[in-house]
Protein backbone atom coordinates (compact mmCIF):
# COMPACT_ATOMS: atom_id res chain seq x y z
CA UNK A 1 0.00 0.00 0.00
CA UNK A 2 1.21 3.50 -0.83
CA UNK A 3 0.54 6.85 0.80
CA UNK A 4 -1.63 7.98 -2.10
CA UNK A 5 -3.86 4.91 -1.61
CA UNK A 6 -4.74 5.69 2.04
CA UNK A 7 -8.39 6.68 2.57
CA UNK A 8 -11.13 6.57 5.21
CA UNK A 9 -13.75 3.88 5.46
CA UNK A 10 -16.97 4.45 3.44
CA UNK A 11 -19.31 6.79 5.35
CA UNK A 12 -16.58 8.15 7.66
CA UNK A 13 -16.75 11.61 6.02
CA UNK A 14 -19.67 13.58 4.60
CA UNK A 15 -19.84 16.42 2.13
CA UNK A 16 -20.64 19.86 3.53
CA UNK A 17 -24.20 21.19 3.10
CA UNK A 18 -24.32 23.81 0.38
CA UNK A 19 -26.73 26.46 1.65
CA UNK A 20 -28.32 29.38 -0.16
CA UNK A 21 -27.82 27.97 -3.65
CA UNK A 22 -31.30 28.59 -5.12
CA UNK A 23 -34.82 27.20 -4.51
CA UNK A 24 -34.09 24.08 -6.54
CA UNK A 25 -31.60 22.87 -3.94
CA UNK A 26 -34.21 22.88 -1.20
CA UNK A 27 -31.91 24.94 1.02
CA UNK A 28 -32.03 28.31 -0.75
CA UNK A 29 -32.87 31.79 0.54
CA UNK A 30 -33.25 31.09 4.31
CA UNK A 31 -30.93 28.03 4.13
CA UNK A 32 -33.36 25.78 6.02
CA UNK A 33 -33.76 28.16 8.99
CA UNK A 34 -37.34 29.20 8.15
CA UNK A 35 -38.73 32.72 8.73
CA UNK A 36 -39.10 34.95 11.77
CA UNK A 37 -42.12 34.93 14.09
CA UNK A 38 -45.62 34.08 12.75
CA UNK A 39 -44.27 33.76 9.21
CA UNK A 40 -43.02 37.36 9.37
CA UNK A 41 -46.56 38.62 10.11
CA UNK A 42 -48.85 40.50 7.68
CA UNK A 43 -52.08 38.43 7.66
CA UNK A 44 -50.73 34.88 7.70
CA UNK A 45 -53.28 32.11 8.56
CA UNK A 46 -51.36 29.02 9.68
CA UNK A 47 -53.39 25.88 8.89
CA UNK A 48 -56.46 28.04 8.24
CA UNK A 49 -56.37 29.62 11.72
CA UNK A 50 -58.00 33.07 11.73
CA UNK A 51 -57.25 34.25 15.25
CA UNK A 52 -60.21 32.51 16.86
CA UNK A 53 -62.73 33.66 14.27
CA UNK A 54 -64.74 30.87 12.60
CA UNK A 55 -62.39 29.83 9.73
CA UNK A 56 -63.51 29.83 6.13
CA UNK A 57 -63.42 26.06 5.72
CA UNK A 58 -65.94 25.75 8.58
CA UNK A 59 -68.14 28.67 7.51
CA UNK A 60 -68.92 27.16 4.10
CA UNK A 61 -71.81 24.63 3.90
CA UNK A 62 -71.20 20.96 3.14
CA UNK A 63 -73.40 18.80 0.92
CA UNK A 64 -73.32 15.09 0.21
CA UNK A 65 -70.52 12.63 0.91
CA UNK A 66 -67.95 10.49 -0.87
CA UNK A 67 -68.91 6.83 -0.89
CA UNK A 68 -65.75 4.90 -0.01
CA UNK A 69 -67.41 1.66 -1.19
CA UNK A 70 -68.34 2.98 -4.65
CA UNK A 71 -67.31 0.78 -7.58
CA UNK A 72 -65.64 2.11 -10.72
CA UNK A 73 -66.74 0.17 -13.80
CA UNK A 74 -65.56 0.57 -17.38
CA UNK A 75 -68.56 1.28 -19.62
CA UNK A 76 -68.36 -0.39 -23.03
CA UNK A 77 -71.12 -0.14 -25.66
CA UNK A 78 -72.02 -3.01 -27.96
CA UNK A 79 -71.45 -0.76 -30.98
CA UNK A 80 -67.85 -0.20 -29.90
CA UNK A 81 -67.33 -3.96 -29.57
CA UNK A 82 -68.74 -4.48 -33.09
CA UNK A 83 -66.31 -1.85 -34.45
CA UNK A 84 -63.37 -3.68 -32.81
CA UNK A 85 -64.55 -6.99 -34.36
CA UNK A 86 -64.79 -5.40 -37.81
CA UNK A 87 -61.25 -4.00 -37.37
CA UNK A 88 -59.93 -7.45 -36.44
CA UNK A 89 -58.96 -6.55 -32.88
CA UNK A 90 -61.49 -8.99 -31.38
CA UNK A 91 -62.35 -12.55 -32.40
CA UNK A 92 -66.11 -13.13 -32.54
CA UNK A 93 -65.63 -16.91 -32.11
CA UNK A 94 -64.10 -16.54 -28.62
CA UNK A 95 -65.93 -15.19 -25.54
CA UNK A 96 -65.64 -11.42 -25.05
CA UNK A 97 -64.03 -11.23 -21.60
CA UNK A 98 -62.45 -8.40 -19.59
CA UNK A 99 -58.99 -9.60 -20.63
CA UNK A 100 -60.00 -9.62 -24.30
CA UNK A 101 -61.32 -6.05 -24.07
CA UNK A 102 -58.10 -4.99 -22.34
CA UNK A 103 -55.84 -6.51 -25.01
CA UNK A 104 -58.04 -5.07 -27.77
CA UNK A 105 -57.59 -1.57 -26.32
CA UNK A 106 -61.30 -0.96 -25.61
CA UNK A 107 -60.43 -0.31 -21.95
CA UNK A 108 -57.22 1.06 -20.47
CA UNK A 109 -57.50 -0.32 -16.96
CA UNK A 110 -59.59 -3.06 -15.41
CA UNK A 111 -60.73 -1.12 -12.29
CA UNK A 112 -63.76 -2.98 -10.82
CA UNK A 113 -64.80 -4.66 -14.06
CA UNK A 114 -66.72 -3.92 -17.26
CA UNK A 115 -70.36 -2.92 -17.65
CA UNK A 116 -71.87 -3.56 -21.08
CA UNK A 117 -74.23 -0.89 -22.45
CA UNK A 118 -76.67 -1.11 -25.37
CA UNK A 119 -75.69 1.92 -27.47
CA UNK A 120 -74.84 1.12 -31.09
CA UNK A 121 -75.59 -1.79 -33.40
CA UNK A 122 -74.42 -5.37 -33.09
CA UNK A 123 -74.30 -7.61 -36.18
CA UNK A 124 -72.73 -10.90 -35.04
CA UNK A 125 -73.48 -13.59 -32.48
CA UNK A 126 -71.28 -12.94 -29.44
CA UNK A 127 -70.78 -14.49 -26.00
CA UNK A 128 -69.98 -11.86 -23.36
CA UNK A 129 -68.45 -12.57 -19.93
CA UNK A 130 -68.56 -9.22 -18.16
CA UNK A 131 -69.14 -7.87 -14.66
CA UNK A 132 -72.43 -6.15 -15.47
CA UNK A 133 -74.79 -5.35 -18.32
CA UNK A 134 -77.82 -3.15 -18.92
CA UNK A 135 -81.21 -4.56 -19.94
CA UNK A 136 -80.91 -2.99 -23.39
CA UNK A 137 -77.48 -4.53 -23.98
CA UNK A 138 -78.68 -8.01 -22.96
CA UNK A 139 -81.69 -7.68 -25.23
CA UNK A 140 -79.53 -6.59 -28.21
CA UNK A 141 -77.04 -9.44 -27.73
CA UNK A 142 -79.72 -12.12 -27.30
CA UNK A 143 -81.57 -10.83 -30.39
CA UNK A 144 -78.55 -11.94 -32.46
CA UNK A 145 -78.39 -15.33 -30.72
CA UNK A 146 -75.62 -14.36 -28.31
CA UNK A 147 -75.39 -14.62 -24.53
CA UNK A 148 -74.31 -12.46 -21.59
CA UNK A 149 -72.73 -14.14 -18.54
CA UNK A 150 -72.12 -12.07 -15.42
CA UNK A 151 -68.85 -12.79 -13.62
CA UNK A 152 -67.49 -11.66 -10.23
CA UNK A 153 -65.52 -8.44 -9.95
CA UNK A 154 -61.96 -8.96 -11.24
CA UNK A 155 -58.64 -7.96 -9.73
CA UNK A 156 -56.31 -5.59 -11.56
CA UNK A 157 -54.97 -8.64 -13.43
CA UNK A 158 -58.34 -9.16 -15.10
CA UNK A 159 -58.92 -12.60 -13.56
CA UNK A 160 -62.32 -13.26 -11.94
CA UNK A 161 -62.48 -13.29 -8.19
CA UNK A 162 -63.64 -16.46 -6.45
CA UNK A 163 -66.64 -15.70 -4.24
CA UNK A 164 -65.88 -16.81 -0.69
CA UNK A 165 -68.66 -18.20 1.51
CA UNK A 166 -69.83 -15.94 4.28
CA UNK A 167 -68.27 -16.72 7.63
CA UNK A 168 -70.54 -16.99 10.64
CA UNK A 169 -70.45 -13.86 12.73
CA UNK A 170 -68.78 -14.12 16.12
CA UNK A 171 -70.87 -12.98 19.06
CA UNK A 172 -69.22 -10.61 21.49
CA UNK A 173 -69.86 -9.27 24.96
CA UNK A 174 -73.13 -10.09 26.71
CA UNK A 175 -74.58 -11.90 23.68
CA UNK A 176 -71.62 -14.30 23.61
CA UNK A 177 -71.94 -15.00 27.36
CA UNK A 178 -75.70 -15.60 27.01
CA UNK A 179 -75.12 -18.00 24.11
CA UNK A 180 -72.47 -19.91 26.12
CA UNK A 181 -74.78 -20.15 29.15
CA UNK A 182 -77.62 -21.46 26.96
CA UNK A 183 -75.32 -24.04 25.38
CA UNK A 184 -74.17 -25.25 28.82
CA UNK A 185 -77.78 -25.43 30.01
CA UNK A 186 -78.89 -27.49 26.99
CA UNK A 187 -75.88 -29.83 27.43
CA UNK A 188 -76.80 -30.41 31.09
CA UNK A 189 -80.44 -31.12 30.14
CA UNK A 190 -79.33 -33.68 27.54
CA UNK A 191 -77.03 -35.38 30.08
CA UNK A 192 -79.88 -35.58 32.61
CA UNK A 193 -82.21 -37.12 30.01
CA UNK A 194 -79.60 -39.70 29.04
CA UNK A 195 -78.96 -40.58 32.71
CA UNK A 196 -82.69 -40.97 33.39
CA UNK A 197 -83.12 -43.22 30.36
CA UNK A 198 -80.16 -45.38 31.46
CA UNK A 199 -81.59 -45.70 34.99
CA UNK A 200 -85.00 -46.75 33.67
CA UNK A 201 -83.37 -49.39 31.45
CA UNK A 202 -81.33 -50.82 34.35
CA UNK A 203 -84.39 -50.93 36.64
CA UNK A 204 -86.42 -52.77 33.98
CA UNK A 205 -83.60 -55.29 33.51
CA UNK A 206 -83.40 -55.87 37.30
CA UNK A 207 -87.16 -56.49 37.54
CA UNK A 208 -87.08 -59.06 34.74
CA UNK A 209 -84.11 -60.83 36.35
CA UNK A 210 -85.90 -61.04 39.71
CA UNK A 211 -89.03 -62.45 38.05
CA UNK A 212 -86.98 -65.15 36.33
CA UNK A 213 -85.25 -66.11 39.61
CA UNK A 214 -88.50 -66.25 41.65
CA UNK A 215 -90.41 -68.56 39.27
CA UNK A 216 -88.41 -71.87 39.72
CA UNK A 217 -88.00 -71.44 43.50
CA UNK A 218 -91.80 -71.18 44.01
CA UNK A 219 -92.31 -74.29 41.89
CA UNK A 220 -89.80 -76.25 44.00
CA UNK A 221 -91.03 -75.09 47.41
CA UNK A 222 -94.76 -75.42 46.59
CA UNK A 223 -96.36 -78.27 48.71
CA UNK A 224 -99.01 -80.52 47.07
CA UNK A 225 -102.53 -80.55 48.52
CA UNK A 226 -103.44 -83.50 50.83
CA UNK A 227 -106.72 -84.12 48.98
CA UNK A 228 -104.85 -84.54 45.70
CA UNK A 229 -102.11 -86.68 47.26
CA UNK A 230 -104.52 -89.23 48.97
CA UNK A 231 -105.99 -90.90 45.83
CA UNK A 232 -102.52 -91.28 44.41
CA UNK A 233 -101.37 -93.18 47.55
CA UNK A 234 -104.42 -95.45 47.49
CA UNK A 235 -103.88 -96.36 43.83
CA UNK A 236 -100.28 -97.20 44.61
CA UNK A 237 -101.29 -99.50 47.51
CA UNK A 238 -103.88 -101.37 45.40
CA UNK A 239 -101.30 -101.99 42.70
CA UNK A 240 -98.98 -103.59 45.23
CA UNK A 241 -101.76 -105.84 46.70
CA UNK A 242 -103.02 -107.20 43.36
CA UNK A 243 -99.58 -108.12 42.01
CA UNK A 244 -99.12 -111.99 42.33
CA UNK A 245 -95.93 -113.47 43.64
CA UNK A 246 -93.89 -115.75 41.39
CA UNK A 247 -93.82 -119.47 42.53
CA UNK A 248 -90.43 -121.24 42.55
CA UNK A 249 -90.04 -124.29 40.26
CA UNK A 250 -89.76 -127.71 42.12
CA UNK A 251 -87.41 -129.86 40.08
CA UNK A 252 -85.35 -132.58 41.38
Amino acid sequence: MRLNELKDRPGATKNKKRLGRGIGSGLGKTSGRGTKGQKARSGVAIKGFEGGQMPLHRRLPKRGFNNIFAKHFNEVNVGKVQTAIDAGRLDAKNPITVEALLTAGLIRRVHDGVRLLGSGEIKTKLAFEVTGASAGAIKAVEAKGGSVTLTPRPHASGKPVAIKPDKPKKLRGLKAKAAEAEAVKSAKAEKAKAKQAAESETSAEAETAEAVKDTPQEAKTAKPNKAEAAPAKEAKAEGKAKKPRAKPDKKG
